[in-house]
Formats: C-alpha cells, sequence, structure tokens
C-alpha cells in the first residue's frame, strides 16, 4: 500500500510543477518556495497542539487546492502560485513519508510514526 500511495503523490507532485509551468513565474520561484510550508513547524515552539495546528494548515491539500482556485476565479497568478506552493509541497512531503500531524508530537501523523 505505502507504494500506492507513494506513486500517487509524485503524480500529485507532478501535476504542481505542470500547474506552476502554466504561470508567468521563473523556475528559480518554485524552487524558492517549494520549502517555505515548513516554516508552519515554527508552531511546534509553543507546544505540540499549535504546532500539530499551524503545520496542517500549511499541509493541507484541500486549503491548497481552495486558495489555488481563487486564484484561479481572481485571475491573480501570485495567488495560483500559492495554492500551487502548497500542494506541490504537501505532495512532497507525503513521498517522503511526512503526513499531517497528531497533536500527540511531530513524528505522529496520518500515514504513521515517523522513523518507524
Amino acid at each position: 500500500m505505502k507504494t500506492i500511495i507513494k506513486l500517487e503523490e509524485i503524480a500529485l507532485f507532478i501535476l504542481g510543477i505542470y500547474l506552476f509551468s502554466l504561470l508567468s513565474f521563473q523556475w528559480w520561484w518554485f524552487f524558492v518556495l517549494i520549502l517555505a510550508p515548513d516554516l508552519s513547524m515554527l508552531g511546534y515552539f509553543f507546544g505540540n497542539k499549535s504546532g500539530a495546528f499551524f503545520y496542517n494548515v500549511f499541509h493541507h491539500k484541500g486549503i491548497a487546492l481552495l486558495i489555488y482556485a481563487l486564484g484561479c476565479y481572481l485571475n491573480v497568478e501570485i495567488i495560483q502560485l500559492a495554492g500551487i506552493v502548497l500542494f506541490s509541497h504537501s505532495a512532497m512531503d507525503r513521498m517522503f513519508g511526512y503526513g499531517l500531524k497528531y497533536e500527540k508530537g511531530f513524528k505522529y501523523t496520518h500515514l504513521g510514526e515517523i522513523g518507524k
């Protein structure tokens, strides 16, 4: 099952790259911004509950798709870019086994415990 999930996430990451290619931004923007959602881990300085909350908000594909759709509706590329970066980053994280976090701690995710 893990292989199927990884293949699915690779396909979604490739979709994110394709959607980015439709925008007028230079490619270096994608490479610079792809790790930006991980700044949400700073929430863990305030405890596991707030850490999990902020991490999950910035790694939730549904939120990413809503932001992208809003950017499409408003025809604002910077909002589309934000949605694509969030979506692509989430897919990339899940390719490596990092899922949405539980309040128990950073290593407890919806994909299982990190490091097991």
